[in-house]
């Protein structure tokens, strides 16, 4: 999928812009990776404008980060965190949890996590319950609430990004359902 993406905009190996940038010698698609494509940015020449790898992973940071952070805005919720939706939003698809695997999970320390459960326990959208297997064990459980809040907040989150992708042209959508292949890939990686 990366292959194909590739083809979408000429991307040079060099992370920094040189002088050369202008010739056909500095091992960017065109010359011997994918294959060239379509460019819609113009360069004074009247050429398209070559990007940089450094250039392209510094915007798409960029450009996902605010969109990330807009979509986050959409949420019925407003006293509850990123990082408690998140958890929530991970119980929730994944069932019964411990503090331990939540940790893990949200990469920080039991003892954060166990401020973030408090917190959602105390707004009614989790219960600790003993597990079945260890009683020593303790597992979050969403509520009804919970899980509802959940659903709310993805069905806000995906009406927001509907409208605005139904406004764009049918070839603009056909390369962003790319890059979503590509941007999940990345993701995995």
């Amino acid at each position: 999928m990366l292959k194909t993406m590739a083809s979408s905009a000429s991307v040079s190996a060099s992370p920094i812009p040189t002088p050369a940038d202008d010739a056909d010698t500095r091992g960017d698609v065109r010359d011997g990776g994918a294959p060239a494509a379509k460019e819609t940015t113009q360069s004074n020449t009247g050429r398209p404008k070559r990007v940089t790898t450094h250039e392209l992973s510094t915007s798409l940071r960029i450009a996902s980060a605010r969109l990330a952070r807009r979509l986050r805005a959409e949420k019925p919720d407003g006293d509850l965190s990123d990082g408690q939706y998140s958890v929530l939003a991970f119980v929730c698809r994944e069932g019964a949890q411990t503090l331990g695997a939540l940790s893990a999970y949200e990469r920080v320390t039991p003892p954060s996590m166990n401020r973030t459960v408090n917190k959602l326990e105390a707004a009614g959208y989790v219960v600790r319950q003993g597990s079945a297997d260890d009683g020593r064990k303790v597992l979050f459980v969403p509520t009804d609430a919970g899980r509802e809040l959940v659903r709310e907040t993805r069905r806000r989150r995906d009406a927001w990004l509907d409208r605005r992708i139904a406004k764009l042209p049918t070839e603009t959508r056909a390369l962003l359902a790319q890059a979503s292949d590509v941007i999940r890939e990345l993701a995995d990686s």
